[in-house]
């Protein structure tokens, strides 16, 4: 009899033990399929960006031409917000500083308040002469990308507006004869916005940017406004 019981005892323990060990693995698995519930649903590409550009002007009056190479930088931070279930598609919005330089050949004088816009002359040597913004930034961006929470190097396009108020700007005129700088400049357009594109693969991707609106409000050069819009074309970095 107490062979039997012994037995018996054996078993019910050995029974125990593996009921034991399987509610143990069945609860870790629905804990991990939990944490990985969560973390996905928790997944957003919230994003350091820096870019560099070659910046032209387009729609130019008669006679103006840029000269030399014109850059622009950019960085800041955009905050995601997907929109679909597998979190492909996105919002984004943020907050960023550009600044941007224009060589050109349009002289930028004032004089008593007034300022004059007129082209650099044929026979006066120049050594340089441009104009440079500095501007906070606001983008509006639609996001597609095929990436996810497991890993960050995938194919993105993001497209959007960007609106831009400046906060500082200053014209260089440098010649042989005299130096004039021009700082503030009310015939700017204060809000400026445009339309742009990056796309590509990881951290490095290509940049457009197309201005909407002119960069000047009410300049005039020989009677006709100077409708001069920017046009920058570039690389733009994400971190993340």
């Amino acid at each position: 009899m107490m062979k039997v019981l012994k037995k018996y005892r054996n078993s019910f323990l050995v029974g125990c033990i593996f009921i034991s060990m399987s509610a143990f693995g069945q609860e870790n698995q629905v804990l991990e399929e939990k944490a990985i519930v969560k973390v996905d649903s928790l997944y957003r590409e919230d994003q350091f960006y820096f870019a560099l550009s070659y910046n032209s002007l387009v729609n130019t009056p008669t006679g103006v031409s840029q000269n030399k190479f014109s850059s622009g930088v950019s960085l800041g931070f955009v905050r995601d917000m997907p929109i679909n279930a597998n979190r492909t598609w996105a919002i984004a919005t943020g907050l960023g500083f550009t600044y941007n330089n224009f060589n050109q050949n349009l002289i930028v004088k004032e004089q008593n308040g007034v300022v004059d816009y007129q082209l650099i002359p044929a026979d006066v040597s120049v050594d340089k002469n441009k104009f440079s913004q500095l501007s906070v930034d606001v983008p509006i961006e639609l996001r597609w990308r095929t990436s996810n929470y497991e890993s960050h190097k995938f194919w993105r396009i993001y497209t959007g507006l960007k609106f831009s108020y400046l906060l500082y700007d200053r014209s260089l005129f440098n010649g042989s004869q005299e130096r004039i700088v021009v700082q503030n400049n009310a015939d700017f357009n204060a809000l400026q916005y445009g339309t742009y594109l990056a796309a590509g693969y990881n951290t490095v991707n290509l940049y457009m940017y197309y201005g909407l609106n002119p960069l000047f409000q009410k300049a005039t050069l020989n009677g006709a406004s100077v409708n001069m819009r920017a046009f920058n074309l570039g690389v733009i970095f994400y971190i993340l």
